[in-house]
């Protein structure tokens, strides 16, 4: 077969440009067996198979073009001028046109060089099936890629969790819920508030999608290295930041303790540990640069190492130094670990800061956007106010007997952990709805979110009911030893199921958030959101500790945040993503009315069994069934597709 054009040369090289390299595939035509239609950016473009089984047929530039290309690996292209009203301009070598072939080399298509002399008839080589492309670096993420990055996510997370109870266990075992541990927990502060800012959520919510747009430029041949660059006009100024603020911290530590609990027994231990942990500004400002550079990337191996990293060496550290430090030995710990944490990803990055860049065609390219201080300040300021919770309780804590601000932790360490497992899956598609967004489809967003918020609620209900029902059982089984006695294991045990009654709220605002973050613009209404969350947490705990205790600051800190996640959840449409926020609650309610039920029926079953092993045992597969059962008989989304949802095809990735 032959096509004769009317002309060739320059004209005909920006079709095939546009067409073969920018074009949508939209559907298939013609007398070829896989044969489809292209069509190019700008305008209407139609085009048309002839012949061949696999051939490709590719519009011009602009208005109206029609063109026709048949054959197979050859892959000539050929392209319509702009305005031609009809027959095609064959891309010539002078045009410089470039046609991508059927089996994924680029060829230039023959035609004349110079523009209006008419070409002769173009012979088109025999069609014939090529292999698959293999897919690019910087290619979007597969439904595959997604669910293989979930799942090692959530098994490093799950080591690094049962780590970090580990680390809690050291602690009980070796000084108890005293006073010495209370002190030390005041210090735990520092850590706390440094991962929650650094590594898990504000400089997240910044650096990622700065990140993301990094790399996507330098896919499409941006000029120089668009990620080294964006290290280079970060990274110093942050070091001076992470500086300044660990030296801040060190010399207020002081301060800082008579702000947080002033009715501490011994404030200089706390003073020492404080200003120990306070190291760890430095090591938390740089893991949490390391892991946003490797999530634009798409490289969550390292990521979700560095909690590993960072409880081994808090637990190694009061082993080897317990004896002749005390609980000194736990804060010296947190600045080893924090160091670690920088180690475990180090070599990754360096990777991936010397990877060549792409050379492709530079005209598409989007322009780099400069970081907005509005919203650093936005996202600090949310990330601050929800870990303020934590000052909060311990402040109402610290007037009560010794040991109440340790029940308080370990309540609150093993609660969470339902919550902190859920939200992995968030951690993974925090960069497809950030694409999404970018992109202007708010559809794929808008499901993308939905999709997220019934698994990951239906996730956190049943690790809710499970913590409700075997609350005592466990932590009699993870903390009563040494010097942590029955009396802390029931104390503890009370916390923690009244902690859990928020975790649904914490899940949903760690969900909810990074839907209002992920467009790299700044909002205020998170903030607000937050604020009034805390405000609610702060009144009612002061008018319950004096009646309830501990119970009372626990009950405080379930309010609150639920909460904040239900202002969230309203400002959904015209703020963030515009989920279906009616349907989301009554889809909720389901997996919440399950949970309910189960968490009964596992406590029955637990609280006959004498022994704890057995207790949690009997407690949890009773659990399980019931949420099972009646999961399955109400029709629960995030059920039943839970781990199906991670590798069935999704509407937002291309497969090859």
């Amino acid at each position: 077969m032959t096509v004769t054009p009317p002309r060739a040369g320059a004209e005909g090289g920006a079709g095939g440009v546009a067409g073969g390299e920018v074009g949508d595939v939209s559907g298939g035509t013609g007398d070829g067996t896989a044969g489809y239609t292209v069509s190019g950016m700008g305008g209407s473009m139609v085009g048309a198979t002839a012949g061949g089984t696999n051939g490709h047929t590719v519009g011009g530039a602009s208005a109206n073009p029609v063109g026709a290309t048949a054959g197979g690996t050859g892959g000539h292209t050929v392209g319509g001028a702009s305005g031609g009203p009809a027959g095609g301009t064959v891309a010539g070598t002078g045009g410089g046109a470039i046609a991508r072939t059927g089996s994924g080399r680029r060829d230039r298509a023959p035609g004349a060089v110079g523009g209006g002399a008419p070409a002769g008839p173009v012979p088109l080589p025999a069609a014939r099936t090529a292999p698959p492309a293999p897919p690019h670096p910087d290619d979007p993420p597969s439904s595959r890629f997604l669910a293989k990055a979930a799942l090692v996510t959530v098994a490093l997370s799950i080591a690094g969790a049962l780590l970090g109870l580990g680390r809690d266990q050291a602690l009980a075992h070796l000084f108890g819920a005293g006073s010495e541990t209370d002190a030390f927990l005041v210090a735990w502060t520092v850590p706390e508030f440094a991962s929650t800012l650094l590594i898990e959520d504000g400089l997240a919510f910044i650096l990622i999608p700065a990140f993301s747009m990094a790399v996507a430029r330098r896919a499409q041949g941006a000029p120089g290295d668009p990620v080294r660059a964006l290290v280079a006009s970060t990274l110093p100024r942050l070091s001076l930041a992470f500086v300044a603020a660990c030296a801040l911290l060190i010399v207020g530590a002081p301060y800082l303790v008579e702000g947080l609990a002033p009715g501490l027994p011994d404030p200089q231990l706390a003073v020492d540990c404080t200003r120990l942990t306070a190291t760890c500004v430095l090591g938390f400002g740089f893991a949490g640069y390391c892991s946003a550079v490797l999530r634009a990337h798409r490289r969550f191996v390292a990521p979700a190492v560095i909690y590993v990293a960072y409880n081994t060496g808090i637990i190694t550290a009061m082993f080897v130094l317990g004896g002749h430090w005390g609980v000194r030995s736990a804060a010296l710990g947190v600045a080893l670990g924090s160091g670690l944490m920088v180690a475990a990803q180090a070599p990754s990055v360096w990777r991936q800061l010397r990877r060549k860049k792409v050379t492709q065609d530079a005209g598409g390219v989007e322009e780099a956007r400069p970081m907005d201080l509005s919203l650093v300040t936005t996202v600090l300021l949310f990330a601050l106010c929800r870990q303020s919770q934590v000052l909060i309780e311990r402040f109402l804590a610290s007037s009560l007997p010794a040991g109440a601000i340790s029940h308080l932790n370990y309540a609150q360490k093993v609660a969470q952990m339902p919550m902190v497992l859920s939200l992995m899956l968030c951690t993974v598609t925090f960069p497809v709805v950030a694409q999404a967004i970018a992109e202007g489809d708010t559809e794929r967003a808008r499901t993308r979110v939905e999709r997220d918020l019934a698994l990951v609620s239906c996730t956190v209900l049943l690790g809710t009911a499970v913590v409700v029902a075997c609350a005592p059982q466990m932590i009699q089984l993870l903390f009563q030893r040494g010097a942590f006695n029955a009396h802390d294991t029931a104390a503890t045990a009370s916390v923690m199921r009244v902690y859990a009654l928020g975790l649904l709220g914490h899940t949903l605002v760690g969900a909810l958030v990074r839907s209002y973050f992920s467009g790299g613009r700044p909002t205020w209404y998170p903030l607000f959101a937050m604020t009034a969350g805390i405000i609610a947490t702060s009144w009612i705990g002061a008018l319950t500790v004096g009646s309830w205790g501990v119970l009372g600051i626990a009950a405080a800190n379930a309010l609150g945040i639920t909460i904040s996640a239900a202002l969230l959840l309203y400002g959904m449409g015209p703020r963030s993503v515009p989920i279906r926020t009616r349907e989301v609650l009554a889809e909720l309610s389901k997996p919440v009315r399950a949970a309910l039920v189960a968490a009964v029926a596992g406590g029955l079953c637990a609280s006959r069994m004498d022994s704890p092993l057995l207790g949690l045992l009997a407690g949890g597969t009773a659990v399980t069934v019931v949420f099972a059962l009646l999961a399955w008989a109400l029709g629960v989304q995030g059920f039943a597709p839970a781990l199906r949802s991670l590798t069935q095809r999704l509407p937002h990735v291309r497969f090859r």
